[in-house]
């Protein structure tokens, strides 16, 4: 079984226009997101059908709560909460029931899936550091944890070798084979943080055990146009590149 993991795709349908076709072209059984479909870009209805279309198993990120009134976006950056309210006025009744109806953490056979954290998902903590990840490879069923929210790909692990030693790699390529536990940030579709502006997915092979972190080219002028025509803010296309 080979599964496509997509990161944070933020209304970025250019990215994940590009993922899609990466994916299909290298062969994928299943679809798996990390949540944050929705937020800071500005086509949240066509990356939620894009999304339906293909069946992917996806949890609830913090933005896509925030779009639905289930979490108050007090905590977020002025220009976030905007996108939030923004958001909110273009999607439809039945864009924000799918979104409602999220799961937090979603399993598959080979893996699990969460947005941020594993352990207590509804707090979206961030896991910055290797000790962030202990709560949930201390809880997590599965072997592999699948969860985005930094944006940023890193796995984190705990070796088979040495499994009392949380350590983790930035490496494009990891065997999880060698892992007890392994929580795996994928990085984002649709808006990386790591100075790569290329769109982020993870490719996991569940019979080999190798995640491949794929960076794919997309038109970012083209979602930064179409930012800036709906009124966002202009940091959000800035980012982009």
């Amino acid at each position: 079984m080979r599964y496509a993991v997509l990161g944070d795709v933020h209304s970025n349908i250019s990215a994940l226009e590009a993922v899609l076709k990466d994916a299909r072209a290298v062969g994928v059984d299943r679809f798996l997101c990390v949540g944050d479909v929705v937020g800071y870009g500005a086509a949240p209805s066509q990356a939620i059908e894009m999304l339906r279309e293909i069946d992917c198993g996806v949890v609830k990120g913090n933005h896509d709560a925030a779009v639905t009134g289930e979490l108050n976006p007090v905590c977020f950056n002025p220009m976030a909460r905007e996108a939030v309210a923004w958001t909110r006025s273009q999607v439809s009744e039945e864009d924000l029931d799918w979104l409602k109806a999220l799961p937090m953490v979603f399993h598959v056979e080979h893996a699990t899936v969460a947005h941020g954290t594993f352990d207590k998902p509804e707090h979206y903590k961030y896991v910055m550091a290797t000790e962030d990840a202990d709560p949930s490879l201390d809880t997590q069923p599965l072997p592999v944890c699948f969860v985005g929210h930094t944006h940023v790909p890193v796995s984190i692990l705990r070796l088979r070798e040495d499994p009392d030693r949380t350590s983790y790699t930035l490496s494009t390529l990891v065997d999880l084979g060698e892992a007890e536990k392994a929580l795996c940030n994928v990085g984002s579709v649709g808006q990386p943080r790591d100075e790569i502006p290329a769109a982020a997915w993870g490719l996991f092979d569940a019979t080999t055990q190798h995640l491949e972190i794929r960076r794919v080219d997309y038109d970012i002028q083209r979602e930064a146009d179409r930012i800036r025509e709906a009124g966002l803010p202009q940091f959000l296309a800035d980012r982009l590149f």
